[in-house]
């Protein structure tokens, strides 16, 4: 029990002193909200503003193309002490238009641009002005980015590899697109909390995804462009991030601030600096992006077309796709994140056969933000996904996880790891997707309902207000409404633009001079504490009153058989939207690369035997381990190489697919590879021990696959001499591609 002392002449010490610390902790606080406000009126003045640490220089701007768009792409200077290698391949950082300016992705070094520069490679980062182009559209932003990467690539012709593409949430989704649509441009694709399948997510979970079905679809957002002289204010996208958490919006992030204002400050105004950077997006991109996408869910499905007449497939991309995701995250749930995998393939074959590579790293507790903002995540994932950029490349196609492990002394060659953590890339299926959760048939239909109805209501709007609203919106009118947002206001109300807030920073000044911390055991801080925690627990209460009853709403109104009769559902046991069909061009091509494969078994040399017998061993185990491609590394480095990772990646997935074709076959051929080359079988042999046992020992059935190909090594009586060998392993080159 804490007791307190009273003084005679000041009474009550504790008390004095807490009032003391309070009144000058609100006047620090308040002082740090004007200096919010003034900072938020310097980033508005800005032509581009950004948030970006780095210093850069400008390469193309996108306004000069011939469809212009509000996005330019810069190269990133690196910082002093920094080590470029110009032949590892380019970083392309895209940050998310959702409402804020751009930088994020760079803005401390501990973020995606610095760790990608920490391990060697040039970085270049796609940002945007605050105002679109005129007419600007989606599909006139992903032309703009496909010109970008095109200069990368030619400004890295002899980098070893394609352009690594980071797409941070809504850029996540776009990146795809431009993926689909021109497969060949990207290197390793790597979306950080990017939205995928919209109608995904958990009963309980995820509220977010009800919002458009309660508003009645994406009528409003006609609305909210047409008062804006056809412009979509991006505050209002802020503003639906901020609903999702009121505790943090309306209490927990200024109590923050006031509670440790001494040292809080700095951290809050950089935040601060990209939150409240507000952008503002075509009407015709916020309609193009709420009806295909958050209402209509067609992007998984295959059902969007370009206006050229692509179909935008994901099953085209032919770059390993790298989804990171958390539990903890209220805008893009794991479900959202990685349900287009779901909606797209039946089973592990069809991901097989469509020869794509899909790597996830499904987070336990950060938050949307924190996927590209948090140092934590950077100093862990993004440097791991940095380091390893090139076994991902190399990975055969599959479904694969991300285990990213701290380095202990007792595991196997630490050395061959870089950084604090080992990274395996482990083997999993459609099931392990499934065991995250997900929609039934029932609710499936009820998203398909939202998605009718919404075309129903917006087909109403516009024959019927849009026309008048249309009429009177000017653009000083569209002006006026963007500043009265509560967003923005609160940032003008509090900034020096307001005289009765000015005198704040000469007061602010004085009481810096004459602080007075209270002590931390001090009985009626303690209670302020016990205070905020009752506050915080309150509003938490709240929202998940709030989530129960929105849900319980969307279902009871789109549940009904009878809407969903009228909106043209059918009641039976069909799925309310189709899978997309099979590509016959595609199964016919896989059909002759298997018979081209099986003809192919026997023909090769030492450098495909050593590959095939490095798969076949460590096959059981379904896992890639970087400290086995860091020996590959190494080898290559004692022996040289001519071949590049391009034509090495495709010799591993021929190798890969030959042993799911016909193991027992593929294996009996290994010493027909190796006729005519028996004086390398010896060394060749060690070095495919260096390599399978670099993660550590191998088990029981490794370890007799490897006695299997040492019998077959054997077979040729090898001669111990020195000399040239693995000639053909590449420069860069993946270790454990056994998949």
């Amino acid at each position: 029990m804490i007791e307190t002392s009273v003084n005679p002449i000041l009474g009550n010490q504790p008390l004095i002193e807490y009032l003391i610390d309070a009144g000058q902790r609100t006047v620090l606080f308040w002082d740090a909200i004007r200096q919010r406000g003034n900072q938020y009126l310097e980033q508005m003045a800005k032509t581009v503003p950004h948030v970006l640490q780095f210093d850069y220089e400008s390469i193309l701007d996108g306004r000069t193309l011939p469809k212009p768009v509000n996005y330019g792409i810069i190269r990133i200077r690196p910082p002093r002490g920094a080590v470029i290698d110009d032949l590892k391949r380019p970083f392309v950082v895209i940050d998310p238009r959702a409402g804020h300016g751009p930088g994020i992705g760079g803005f401390k070094a501990e973020s995606e641009i610095g760790e990608a520069m920490r391990a060697g490679h040039p970085c270049y980062f796609i940002g945007f002005a605050p105002l679109p182009e005129p007419g600007q559209t989606i599909e006139a932003v992903i032309e703009a980015w496909a010109v970008f990467l095109q200069r990368v690539s030619d400004l890295h012709s002899e980098a070893e590899g394609k352009p690594v593409v980071i797409g941070n949430c809504q850029a996540g989704w776009a990146l795809m697109m431009l993926a689909a649509k021109y497969p060949e441009l990207c290197g390793p694709i790597i979306t950080a909390g990017s939205p995928l399948s919209y109608w995904a997510g958990v009963r309980g979970v995820n509220p977010m995804r009800y919002t458009g079905g309660l508003l009645g679809g994406s009528w409003l957002t006609a609305l909210v462009s047409d008062l804006g002289n056809g412009k979509f204010d991006g505050a209002w996208l802020v503003q639906n991030f901020e609903n999702l958490n009121p505790a943090n919006t309306f209490w927990s992030k200024q109590y923050n601030l006031y509670a440790n204002i001494d040292t809080e400050a700095p951290r809050y105004l950089g935040f601060e600096r990209w939150w409240g950077g507000h952008v503002v997006l075509s009407g015709d991109e916020m309609q193009y992006i709420v009806d295909n996408l958050f209402v209509g869910n067609k992007l998984s499905s295959s059902e969007m077309v370009t206006a050229d007449g692509v179909r935008l497939d994901l099953r085209k991309i032919r770059s390993p796709v790298v989804c990171l995701c958390s539990k903890g995250d209220n805008i893009t749930p794991p479900q959202q994140a990685l349900g287009w995998i779901l909606d797209l393939y039946r089973s592990d074959e069809d991901v097989l056969a469509s020869g794509q590579t899909i790597v996830y790293v499904v987070h336990e507790t950060i938050g949307h933000l924190g996927i590209f903002v948090s140092a934590g995540v950077a100093k862990k994932e993004h440097q791991e996904f940095a380091s390893n950029i090139d076994l991902i490349d190399c990975l055969p196609p599959g479904l694969y996880e991300a285990v990213i492990q701290r380095k202990t002394p007792d595991a196997a060659h630490i050395e061959l790891a870089t950084g604090d953590y080992i990274s395996r890339f482990e083997r999993r299926s459609l099931e392990d997707i499934r065991a995250l959760g997900g929609n039934t048939l029932d609710e499936e239909r009820c998203f398909a309902a939202v998605a009718r109805l919404s075309e129903v209501n917006h087909g109403l709007y516009r024959t019927t207000a849009q026309p008048f609203v249309r009429s009177l919106a000017t653009e000083q009118s569209a002006e006026w409404l963007r500043r009265m947002h509560p967003l923005r206001l609160g940032y003008e109300l509090f900034s020096d633009r307001n005289p009765a807030v000015q005198p704040l920073a000469s007061v602010a000044q004085m009481v810096r001079k004459s602080r007075l911390p209270v002590a931390a055991d001090n009985i009626f801080l303690q209670w302020e504490k016990i205070f905020s925690d009752w506050m915080t627990w309150s509003l938490d209460a709240f929202r998940d009153w709030r989530d129960f009853l929105t849900e319980r709403m969307f279902f009871g109104i789109y549940g009904q058989p009878w809407l969903q009769a009228l909106l043209g559902l059918r009641a039976e046991d069909a799925p309310p939207r189709q899978r997309p069909g099979l590509d016959s061009d595609h199964l016919a091509f896989v059909e002759r690369r298997i018979e081209e494969l099986r003809a192919n078994m026997d023909k090769g040399g030492p450098h495909e035997a050593a590959i095939r017998a490095m798969i076949y061993i460590r096959m059981p185990e379904n896992a890639a381990d970087e400290r086995a491609f860091e020996m590959l590394r190494r080898i290559r480095a004692e022996q040289g190489s001519e071949k590049s990772l391009a034509e090495f990646k495709q010799e591993v997935r021929e190798q890969y697919y030959m042993l799911r074709l016909d193991e027992n076959r593929a294996v009996e051929l290994i010493p027909e590879l190796l006729r005519g080359h028996e004086d390398d079988a010896a060394r060749l042999l060690e070095h495919i021990r260096r390599v399978v046992t670099a993660g550590g020992p191998l088990h029981e059935e490794g370890q007799r696959r490897l006695a299997q190909v040492e019998g077959l090594f054997a077979a040729h009586h090898p001669i111990e001499r020195p000399g040239p060998h693995l000639q053909a392993l590449p420069r860069e080159v993946h270790p454990d591609d056994n998949q």
